[in-house]
């Protein structure tokens, strides 16, 4: 067995656990530098949609799996961040100055929604945030002078300091770099009061305004950063397809990318990135499947939405902490064998009798 021992507040927030820690994600960070070498084209595509859905769930997980604020609508800032790029890049703006310009713009919209939701929660919350994400879907709709309406937008590949990243091995090293950086200033923040305030407000509402945290303000900071977040995904996934219409960003897209921090895990940034590819890797599943269904069964148009349902579904019944947390599980087995106990990693629900009858 091994243990460790956080004899310190430092110890408590550094950045990794130990030096085994530090020496695995180095390895990683190894194998994903060196896949455009090991992956052929149209897998290192899939890998560098990976990379935008993992930047999507941290966002979504900063906002619900750490701050515990449920948002049904989050296509809607996928949607701003990819018209605003789309837009911008059409005119000839250069990329270094569109891409902050569109994540302003999402942050905008989160601020939008953050602040007339504060006193809601739950599933009042969610409910907001779904309407706020069909006024976006209509608005893309009828705005035909700027969002080109049902005939969408054609954007050109990036041009990142006179360099055109008109390659898959430039579009995935760009987009890994993205999601990295996303990863670490996440993880610092939540290493910050912020961060324990946001989690703070997460458990309990009470006991975090008995503390002094000021709910509206941190409520509100959480939405426009996970938007903010939301808005960068969005530009990376506008120049990935090189065209957006309105139909791509639905209550559906919105569903799927809550399914990213459900399936990966919760209150987890590694969930975030577990989830990310388990939604990449799910539509493939699907296709090969369809290959040995009845032809009345396969091309059905609801089949796909269905699998999604009940793979969900299956998540939130038997394994409601996710990928992740059955890692954690399997982890914990081997580092306390012969010693592990049945049910140590239960999850029990345990509420404040405030909270109960709040």
């Amino acid at each position: 067995m091994r243990f460790i021992f956080r004899t310190s507040y430092e110890r408590d927030i550094r950045l990794f656990r130990d030096r085994t820690t530090m020496g695995l994600y180095m390895a990683l960070g190894l194998l994903l530098l060196a896949l455009p070498w090991l992956l052929g084209e149209y897998y290192l595509s899939q890998a560098s949609f990976i990379a935008i859905y993992a930047i999507v769930g941290l966002g979504l997980m900063l906002l619900s799996g750490f701050t515990g604020q449920i948002s049904l609508g989050h296509a809607a800032f996928l949607a701003v961040g990819a018209y605003t790029e789309a837009w911008l890049s059409t005119r000839g703006i250069p990329f270094l100055i569109s891409l902050p310009l569109a994540i302003a713009a999402s942050a905008f919209a989160g601020l939008m929604v953050g602040l007339p939701a504060l006193r809601l929660k739950g599933i009042y919350l969610a409910i907001a945030t779904l309407a706020f994400g069909f006024i976006i879907e209509v608005s893309l709709q009828q705005w035909e002078s700027v969002t080109g309406g049902s005939m969408g937008l054609t954007l050109d590949p990036i041009i990142l300091l006179g360099m055109p990243l008109d390659s898959e091995t430039h579009f995935y090293y760009l987009a890994l770099a993205l999601a990295g950086l996303t990863l670490l200033l996440l993880r610092n923040l939540l290493r910050s009061p912020t961060g324990r305030a946001f989690v703070a407000i997460r458990d309990s509402e009470i006991s975090a305004r008995s503390m002094g945290i000021g709910l509206a303000k941190f409520k509100t900071l959480a939405f426009v950063i996970s938007s903010a977040i939301t808005g960068l995904a969005g530009a990376l996934y506008a120049h990935k397809l090189q065209f957006i219409s309105p139909e791509q960003f639905g209550v559906f897209v919105s569903i799927e990318l809550l399914m990213i921090i459900v399936i990966g895990g919760m209150g987890s940034l590694h969930g975030a990135f577990l989830g990310a590819v388990f939604m990449t890797v799910l539509p493939e599943l699907i296709a090969i499947l369809r290959d040995h269904l009845p032809t009345s069964l396969a091309y059905q148009p609801g089949l796909q939405p269905t699998i999604f349902g009940a793979v969900l579904i299956a998540f939130v019944l038997f394994e409601p902490a996710g990928i992740y947390g059955r890692w954690v599980k399997v982890r914990t087995y081997f580092q306390l064998f012969p010693l592990y106990r049945k049910g140590l990693l239960k999850r029990e629900k345990s509420y404040v009798k405030s909270d109960r009858l709040s």
